[in-house]
């Protein structure tokens, strides 16, 4: 049984657990049928007729996906499901199919020897606003009209939008009314609207309940499989409205496209035209472009018979002369005397209401959570006790944003400022993941870390890879990002793999393309590498399960020098440590070096085992040749 012991995660026998996984997987954001690829519009909104049921693959594909994955050495998955996917068909009506489907997937995935957390991923909310997630009954509940959101820029969409779709605008739309006000009514709603009720119920206790409900059936759905470790609490949590202290400010962190203020926002989304500045995707310091009207048709984001509810709960309102007025521009500035904390006063309290909905069905899963995307932790010091593991996400912004791997130029993500340099950007990297490292432990008294979401755009250089099949330059940057992961021992879930990824849709949402497998990719039908990308980085030694405490872990992805540093620590009964040697990087065989004890390889399965003497630290390297 999988446990938490010491800040770390170990097995039964106390052995510290390397979790090496990835997402499965990126299209699992979109319904299978009818096939909700966001390049297609047609029908669109017909939303509570659609089935997630084939997500992450078909039934029948399962075990080829999952030996492949074996093989490249992953042993865990961080398992997308959505909302929309239980209670797409409206408030507590839930898709048994799917329900059965999951735990038939999920099992196979145990067979195969993995451990699987859940994911409820959501971004931006909702399909609807941009992103995926939350079923389209929640936006309809809150009185919004999905149909009007490109009219009204209540959200930008790539359905109604259109091909070419903006690269990197979706996350935008959580500055955007549609995601800020269902953010803001889910985890703030008794605090910033509460004059806004659904059958009798505060709004934000109406959402919170339907979705802690269907996670509850989730979990129940998932009983009895041991391989299921853990819940995700909330992708990629976004706090809307809370804490803006002037609604006549632009909130927006990242500026791409056109860029309203919340206030803006408000009067477009009640039919009043705007003029508002439009940005071009850039790297640091994106300079205006123009400035453009909005909403010249005068539509209404809400729907026949229902009000802004921001106007409802005093936010604005009409003046004698028709003109909207903002009443209280600080309205989401204070909880209770004090400056509104998002994360203080909204997500630890939800994600303590979410660990006992689930820990009610599964006492011993682990609790994985996260703040706002670059924001620091919260501070909670009795997650320990909610058996929480500290998963936030981290990219190579540079790569992610251009689309291009520059080995000179880097980011600080959260100081967002230019690194230059080589080895400056490697111990930058480093760093930045370190600090994540030692918020687990400072800020959330001590858990375990793993990061949620790494990974790189793989349609670098205008997709040069995908006719040339030289993925070369998306290994180096590949390899940038997991020297970190291992300068810091981390446990982590690349994002991602798709199985039906493709060269021209990449993951089939938004255009993102950062799955490690395609099939477009696939040459050989009978070769299991056939279709990875930039295996070479992808596919690394590790350990698995180390008998003692790890101390120090690198690889080079061109020599192919492996070396890894553990101590010793007593045990009751001795067990050895073991490795994932990768055959892909050794097809030559290799040469072990070792400070001391002895060692065994089984080639069938990869491991290294490791049986150490009488050191008090023991050295593993690993040389290309044998």
């Amino acid at each position: 049984m999988v446990k938490i012991h010491a800040g770390n995660i170990v097995d039964e026998h106390n052995r510290v657990l390397m979790l090496r996984g990835v997402n499965l997987g990126g299209s699992s954001k979109v319904p299978y049928t009818p096939d909700g690829a966001t390049y297609r519009s047609e029908g669109f909104f017909q939303h509570r007729e659609v089935s997630f049921v084939g997500r992450p693959f078909p039934l029948e594909e399962a075990d080829e996906h999952y030996r492949r994955l074996r093989t490249w050495g992953f042993n865990t998955l961080r398992f997308l499901i959505t909302w929309e996917a239980v209670e797409h068909a409206g408030p507590g009506m839930i898709d048994t199919a799917y329900l059965g489907y999951l735990r038939a997937v999920v099992s196979r995935a145990g067979e195969h020897g993995f451990m699987v957390f859940i994911d409820p991923h959501q971004d931006v909310w909702s399909r609807f606003s941009g992103g995926d997630g939350a079923p389209g009954w929640t936006l309809e509940t809150a009185g919004l009209d999905i149909t009007k959101f490109k009219h009204t820029a209540a959200a930008i969409v790539h359905q109604t939008h259109g091909d070419p779709f903006p690269h990197l605008i979706w996350p935008t739309n959580a500055y955007k009314l549609a995601a800020a006000t269902l953010f803001t009514l889910f985890f703030a709603g008794n605090d910033f609207a509460s004059a806004t009720f659904v059958e009798g119920i505060p709004i934000q206790e109406y959402l919170q309940s339907h979705f802690l409900a269907v996670m509850r059936q989730v979990a129940e759905s998932l009983t009895g499989l041991d391989c299921v470790i853990g819940y995700d609490v909330f992708n990629e949590p976004q706090k809307g409205y809370v804490g803006i202290k002037d609604l006549s400010v632009d909130m927006e962190s990242l500026r791409i496209g056109p860029t309203p203020t919340p206030w803006q926002s408000i009067q477009l989304a009640s039919g009043f035209p705007q003029r508002v500045p439009i940005f071009p995707l850039g790297l640091l310091g994106i300079p205006l472009k123009k400035h453009i009207l909005l909403n010249t048709e005068r539509e209404s984001a809400w729907l026949p018979g229902r009000t802004c509810v921001w106007r409802e709960n005093g936010v604005w309102d009409l003046s004698a002369d028709g003109a909207p007025h903002l009443l209280r521009p600080d309205h989401f500035a204070r909880v209770g005397g004090e400056t509104a904390d998002f994360a203080r006063h909204h997500l630890v309290p939800f994600a303590q209401k979410f660990s006992e909905t689930i820990h009610s069905v599964d006492p011993n899963a682990l609790i994985f959570m996260e703040n706002e995307v670059d924001k620091p932790s919260p501070t909670w010091r009795e997650a320990p006790q909610y058996k929480v593991v500290y998963a936030p996400h981290w990219y190579d912004g540079v790569t992610l944003i251009t689309k291009r791997f520059f080995p000179a130029l880097g980011s600080h993500i959260r100081k967002r400022s230019p690194v230059i340099g080589r080895r400056n950007i490697q111990r930058s990297y480093a760093d930045q993941l370190g600090v994540l490292k030692k918020e687990a432990s400072e800020e959330l008294g001590g858990v375990p870390a793993l990061l949620g979401e790494i990974g790189i755009p793989f349609d670098l250089d205008s997709k040069r890879a995908y006719e040339s099949s030289d993925f070369s330059v998306q290994g180096r940057a590949m390899d940038r990002s997991m020297q970190a992961v291992e300068a810091n021992l981390l446990n982590c879930t690349l994002w991602n793999y798709t199985a039906d990824n493709t060269n021209l849709h990449g993951d089939l949402w938004n255009n993102e393309d950062l799955s490690i497998y395609s099939p477009d990719q696939r040459t050989d039908p009978l070769d299991i590498n056939s279709g990875g990308r930039a295996l070479a980085s992808v596919v690394r030694p590790y350990p698995i399960a180390t008998a003692g405490i790890p101390l120090r872990l690198s690889f080079n992805y061109e020599t192919k020098v492996f070396l890894y540093e553990f101590r010793e620590q007593v045990q009751s009964k001795p067990t050895p440590t073991i490795l994932y040697v990768p055959t892909l990087q050794y097809p030559g065989g290799f040469t072990i070096e070792v400070s001391d004890g002895e060692y065994k390889f089984f080639p069938a399965k990869q491991f290294l085992e490791y049986n150490p003497g009488n050191l008090n630290s023991h050295i593993i390297k690993l040389y290309p040749g044998s």
